[in-house]
C-alpha cells in the first residue's frame, strides 16, 4: 500500500503549529480592532499621509456638519456597553441551563456505554483483529464522557468569545464609518476574523491534544481510542442546539417586537432610541447570529472530524497505526487555517474598499480565493499525508482507494460549498434581479409579496441541493463513507473565512443601530446600511454552509456508526419478497422454462402491504411533528431551513434596496416609510432567524392553516398573519 511522505514527527509538529498560528492571528486582529478607541479623543492621523484612504478625507463628518463629536462618541460607548451587558447576561443565563444538561447527559453517556458489558474492567478482543486485545467498555465510557465535556465546553467557549468580539467591535465599526466605508468594513471584517480563527484553531487544538492524551492510555487500541473521541463531536453539536434554538428565539422575539411596534405602529425609524426593544434587538443579533452560528459550525466541524477518524481507524492505515494518514482530516483543517489567513489579508491589507458598491465583491472574492487556494492545499496534503493506495471499510468489505480519489472527495465538498455560497449571494443580494423583483412585488400588496418571497426561497435551494447530492454521490463512489466524511470536512475546511464573513453581518447591523441611536449623521447611516445590506447576504451564506455541511455530516456520522458496528449491509427491502420469489421458483413447475405463469398477485400484495406498513411511521413523523411541536412549544418553533434563510435575506435586502433609493427603480417604489418597505418590514423578521427544520414546510402550513386564524391580528393582512404563525 505504501507509506506517507510526511513523517509522524512532522505531523505532530504541523498540526499544533497551524492551530497556534490561527490563535495568534486572531489575537493580532483583535489588537488591530482595539486600536479604534471608543473615547472622545481626536484622531491625530487626520492630516497624515493616509488621510485620503478609502475614498474619503480622514476628517470626521460630525465636525463638518456641526455635530458634537464628544457627545457622539460617549453615546456610542454607552450603547455598546448596554448591548454587551445584555448579550453577556443572556448567555450566562442560558449557560446555567446548558450546564445542567451537560452534566446530566454526561452521566447518561457514562452509564449507557459502561453498561454495555456490565461495567467490565477486563480487556476484550478487538473487533477487527481478534488476536489483539482492546481496552474494556468501562474505559470507553469514561473517556467518551470526558471528550463529550471537552467538546461541549469548547463549543460554549467558541460562541461566547465570538459574542464578546462582536459586541466589542460594533461601536468601533460605527466610529470608523465617519472616516469612510472602507475603514468601517475593515474593522467589521477583522472582528469577524477573530471569531473565525479562534473557533477553527481552538477546535483543532483541543481535539488534537485530546487524541494525544487518550493515546497515553489506549496505546495501539485505535478502535477504542477513536470511538471515545466521538464524544467530542457529540458535545459540540449538543451545545449548538441550545445556542441556535435559544439564541434564535431571543433574536426573533426582539426583532419582531422592535419592528412591528416601532416602525409599523408608531412610525418611528428603525433603531430609534425611543423604542424599548432596540437594545434587545441588537443583543439578539449577537446571541443568535454570532454565538449560535459559532456553536453550530463548530458542532459540524467536530462531528465531521470525529466521523472521519472513526472510519479511518479500521482502514488499512488505521490497522497499521500510520498516524500521519490517520491524521489526514486534522491536516486538512490545519492547512485550512493557513489558507484562510492568506485570504483574510486580501480583504484587510492587500486591497482597499473605496466605495459602497465594492463591499459585496470583496466578500465574494473571499469565497473564491479561499476555495482556489484550498484546492491546491488539499492536493499537497493528499500527496504527502496519504499512501498512494489504501483500503477503507465499505459495508463489510475493504474498498481500495487511491490518494487522488480522496483528494477529489475533499475537493467536491469544498467546491459544493462555494456553489452554495454563490447561489445564496445571487438570491439574497440587492445587486441582482431576484431581490429587486421582490421589492417590485410590493406594488400589488403584502400577499403577493409573501408569495413571491416564498417562491424565490424555494427556487433558490434547487442548485444547492443538487450540489450536495453530487458531492455525496462522487465522494461515496470513490471512498465509501470515509469519502463523505472528508467531503464534509472539505466544505468546512475554510470555516475561518466562512465565519468571518458570517460574523461580519451582525457586527455591521449593530453598527447601523448604534449610529441611529447615537444621533449620528445620515451619511454615517448610509454607510452602515450598505455594510448591513452586504451582511444580510453573508448571513444567508453562513446558514447555507451550516445546513449543507450538516447534510454531509449526518451521513458521515452514519458511516462512522456502520463502520464501528460492523454493519455489512443496509437493506430497506423486506426479506418476505425474496422468500416468496424463491418459493415460486421452487414450487411452480415450468416457471423457469417459461411454460407456467408466476403468481404476480402475491408479490404485488407483499409489496403493497410492506409499503403501506412502512410508510406509516415516517408519515406520522411528518404529519404529527408540526402538531406536537406546535402544541407543546408554540407554532413559532416551526421553520423551513434554507429556503427561509434565503427568503428572509431577500426580503430584508429588498427593504434596504427601496429605502436607499440608489436607482430610479428603487425610488419609484419608495420613499422610506412608504407602504412597500413597511410590507417588507412585516415579513422579514419572521423567517430571517429561522433555525431548525422540524418537518416539511407544506405539512406545517396545511396542518396549522386553520389554527393560525385563531391568532390573527386584525391590523395585519390575513396572508401575513398565516405565514408568521405557521412557518416562522
Amino acid at each position: 500500500m505504501g507509506s506517507t511522505v510526511l513523517s509522524e514527527l512532522g505531523t505532530e509538529i504541523v498540526i499544533p503549529i497551524c492551530a497556534v498560528i490561527g490563535i495568534v492571528f486572531s489575537l493580532a486582529q483583535w489588537f488591530l480592532v482595539s486600536r479604534v478607541k471608543v473615547t472622545p479623543e481626536r484622531n491625530p492621523s487626520s492630516s497624515g499621509p493616509n488621510s485620503n484612504k478609502n475614498g474619503y478625507n480622514d476628517y470626521l463628518i460630525e465636525e463638518e456638519e456641526g455635530l458634537n463629536d464628544h457627545n457622539v462618541v460617549l453615546k456610542c460607548a454607552e450603547i455598546q456597553n448596554a448591548i454587551s451587558e445584555g448579550s453577556t447576561s443572556f448567555l450566562f443565563t442560558m449557560y446555567q441551563y446548558v450546564g445542567v444538561f451537560m452534566v446530566a447527559f454526561a452521566i447518561l453517556i457514562f452509564v449507557f456505554l459502561g453498561s454495555v458489558e456490565g461495567f467490565s474492567t477486563k480487556s476484550k478482543a478487538c473487533t477487527y483483529d481478534k488476536e489483539k486485545t482492546c481496552k474494556p467498555a468501562l474505559a470507553t465510557a469514561l473517556f467518551s464522557t470526558v471528550s463529550f465535556v471537552l467538546g461541549a465546553v469548547t463549543s460554549v467557549l467558541s460562541g461566547f468569545l465570538g459574542m464578546k468580539i462582536a459586541t466589542y467591535a460594533n461601536a468601533r465599526t460605527t466610529l470608523e464609518a465617519r472616516k469612510g466605508v472602507g475603514k468601517a468594513f475593515i474593522v467589521a471584517f477583522r472582528s469577524g476574523a477573530v471569531m473565525g480563527f479562534l473557533l477553527a484553531a481552538n477546535g483543532l487544538l483541543v481535539l488534537y491534544i485530546t487524541i494525544n492524551l487518550f493515546r497515553l492510555y489506549y496505546g495501539d487500541d485505535w478502535e477504542g481510542l477513536f470511538e471515545a473521541i466521538t464524544g467530542y463531536g457529540l458535545g459540540g453539536s449538543s451545545m449548538a442546539l441550545f445556542g441556535r434554538v435559544g439564541g434564535g428565539i431571543y433574536t426573533k422575539a426582539a426583532d419582531v417586537g422592535a419592528d412591528l411596534v416601532g416602525k409599523v405602529e408608531r412610525n418611528i425609524p428603525e433603531d430609534d432610541p425611543r423604542n424599548p426593544a432596540v437594545i434587545a434587538d441588537n443583543v439578539g443579533d449577537n446571541v443568535g447570529d454570532i454565538a449560535g452560528m459559532g456553536s453550530d459550525l463548530f458542532g459540524s466541524y467536530a462531528e465531521a472530524s470525529c466521523a472521519a477518524l472513526v472510519v479511518a481507524s479500521i482502514s488499512s492505515f488505521g490497522i497499521t497505526h500510520d498516524f500521519t494518514a490517520m491524521s489526514y482530516p486534522l491536516l486538512i483543517s490545519s492547512t485550512g487555517i493557513l489558507v484562510c489567513l492568506i485570504t483574510t489579508l486580501f480583504a484587510t491589507d492587500f486591497f482597499e474598499i473605496k466605495a459602497v458598491n465594492e463591499i459585496e465583491p470583496a466578500l465574494k472574492k473571499q469565497l473564491i480565493i479561499s476555495t482556489v487556494l484550498m484546492t491546491v492545499a488539499i492536493a499537497i496534503v493528499s500527496w504527502i499525508a496519504l499512501p498512494t493506495s489504501f483500503t477503507i471499510f465499505n459495508f463489510g468489505t475493504q474498498k481500495v482507494v487511491k490518494n487522488w480519489q480522496l483528494f477529489l472527495c475533499v475537493g467536491v465538498g469544498l467546491w459544493a460549498g462555494l456553489i452554495i455560497g454563490f447561489v445564496t449571494e445571487y438570491y439574497t443580494s440587492n445587486a441582482y434581479s431576484p431581490v429587486q423583483d421582490v421589492a417590485d412585488s410590493c406594488r400589488t400588496g403584502a400577499a403577493t409579496n409573501v408569495i413571491f418571497g416564498l417562491a424565490l426561497g424555494y427556487k433558490s435551494v434547487i442548485i444547492p441541493i443538487f450540489a450536495i447530492a453530487v458531492s455525496i454521490f462522487v465522494s461515496f463512489s470513490f471512498a465509501a463513507m470515509y469519502g463523505i466524511a472528508v467531503a464534509a470536512l472539505g466544505m468546512l475546511s475554510t470555516i475561518a473565512t466562512g465565519l468571518a464573513i458570517d460574523a461580519y453581518g451582525p457586527i455591521s447591523d449593530n453598527a447601523g443601530g448604534i449610529a441611529e441611536m447615537a444621533g449620528m449623521s445620515h451619511r454615517i447611516r448610509e454607510r452602515t446600511d450598505a455594510l448591513d445590506a452586504a451582511g444580510n447576504t453573508t448571513a444567508a451564506i453562513g446558514k447555507g454552509f451550516a445546513i449543507g455541511s450538516a447534510a454531509l455530516v449526518s451521513l458521515a456520522l452514519f458511516g462512522a456508526f456502520v463502520s464501528r458496528a460492523g454493519v455489512s449491509t443496509v437493506d430497506v427491502l423486506t426479506p418476505k419478497m425474496v422468500e416468496e420469489v424463491r418459493r415460486q421458483f421452487n414450487t411452480i413447475p415450468g416457471l423457469m422454462e417459461g411454460t407456467a405463469k408466476p403468481d404476480y398477485a402475491t408479490c404485488v400484495k407483499i409489496s403493497t402491504d410492506a409499503s403501506i406498513k412502512e410508510m406509516i411511521p415516517p408519515g406520522c413523523l411528518v404529519m404529527l411533528t408540526p402538531l406536537i411541536v406546535g402544541t407543546l412549544f408554540g407554532v413559532e418553533t416551526l421553520s423551513i431551513a434554507i429556503s427561509a434563510s434565503n427568503t428572509g435575506g431577500a426580503w430584508d435586502n429588498a427593504k434596504k434596496y427601496i429605502e436607499a433609493g440608489a436607482s430610479e427603480h428603487a425610488r419609484s417604489l419608495g420613499p422610506k416609510g412608504s407602504d412597500p418597505p413597511r410590507q417588507l418590514l412585516l415579513v422579514t423578521p419572521l423567517v430571517t432567524h429561522s433555525r431548525i427544520p422540524l418537518a416539511h414546510h407544506l405539512t406545517s402550513s396545511s396542518s396549522l392553516w386553520q389554527s393560525s386564524r385563531l391568532f390573527s391580528l386584525p391590523s395585519l393582512p390575513p396572508m401575513v398573519v398565516f405565514f408568521s404563525r405557521s412557518s416562522k
